[in-house]
């Protein structure tokens, strides 16, 4: 049986919390419910962009049962079920799919660092005992262990591995994996910094998984596009080329710190960041605010403004 590969945006969600620390699930229907309405293909709950690391076990398994309630129209919804082990991993991807998700991204235990033959078995391993689509995550960045182009094309053999999300900056990698034409969806992360993704998408990429799309749903899902014609080309560079200073913004800290403050500032459902992270303030939010004013993104998608917050002294 053919796989479904994803193509288009893939937007790894924020983890909106209310005021006192605990999860508004309110705002994620609302995130879920803006994502759905402006061409985003699937978008990513509890990757690193909602702050996976810092929930609680009970508050991961709250997330899925309570989300798995708003699908919205033919958007999918996969979670970020990586544990601290095999073990774990297996045991959240048996748990979101037993609460109806449409698949799990899955990345390397952090703090670990297997050796890449480890890496390849335990992404098998996961994908055996999964019922649901596996997307593969190689972040070296993060993890610090790294996925060469044979073995991707390796884990693009197993029937339940659907996606490889790339964030290295090799574009070479990206070449041999659209030569080797593995059956898997074929995407990159958004930083303007690893440069991935015009190089990707020319190559025959199919979107990427990227998390400014919290913000600016319709250009990702543009600049994501699989290229069918030299018109789906331009669109791409032209959008990601006229974007390109609030991709510098989104990563201009650690991820979700840039994307999330400026959500707030936005009138999003977002919340603070989970402790020991905190939100920009003062003049670095506010070379956000000014980027979706003069870009028009305010006005498009009809976000209210307000003042930045001095930064501490």
């Amino acid at each position: 049986m053919a796989k479904t590969r994803i193509e288009g945006s893939f937007v790894a969600l924020i983890t909106p919390f209310n005021r006192d620390g605990s999860i508004d699930f309110a705002g994620f229907r609302t995130l879920l419910e803006f994502q759905a309405g402006h061409h985003t293909k699937a978008v990513l709950i509890m990757g690193s962009t909602g702050e996976v690391s810092m929930l609680s076990g009970e508050e991961r398994r709250n997330i899925v049962s309570e989300t798995v309630k708003h699908k919205t129209g033919a958007m999918l919804q996969y979670y970020g079920c990586t544990g601290n082990s095999t073990a774990t991993t297996i045991e959240n991807v048996r748990h979101a799919a037993g609460e109806g998700a449409d698949g799990a991204i899955v990345a390397v235990p952090s703090y670990i660092c297997p050796s890449e033959q480890d890496a390849v078995r335990y992404f098998l391993e996961v994908a055996d005992s999964s019922t649901i689509p596996i997307g593969v995550y190689n972040n070296p960045p993060r993890v610090k262990t790294d996925l060469t182009a044979a073995s991707i094309a390796r884990l693009g053999g197993h029937p339940n591995i659907v996606v490889n999300k790339e964030a290295t900056s090799r574009v070479a990698q990206i070449a041999q994996l659209a030569a080797a034409k593995p059956d898997i969806s074929l995407m990159c992360c958004d930083s303007p910094n690893l440069g991935l993704v015009v190089p990707l998408m020319a190559l025959g990429g199919h979107g990427t998984a990227n998390m400014t799309g919290n913000l600016i749903p319709e250009e990702l899902a543009t600049i994501s596009t699989p290229w069918q014609d030299f018109d789906d080309a331009v669109a791409c560079r032209e959008t990601w080329l006229a974007m390109l200073p609030l991709f510098h913004f989104t990563y201009s800290a650690i991820n979700p710190v840039p994307v999330k403050s400026l959500m707030a500032a936005l009138g999003l459902p977002a919340g603070d960041l989970r402790r020991p992270l905190s939100a920009l303030e003062g003049e670095a939010l506010q070379v956000g605010i000014d980027l979706v004013r003069e870009l028009g993104i305010a006005e498009k998608y009809g976000f209210k403004l307000r003042a930045p917050r001095a930064a501490a002294e």
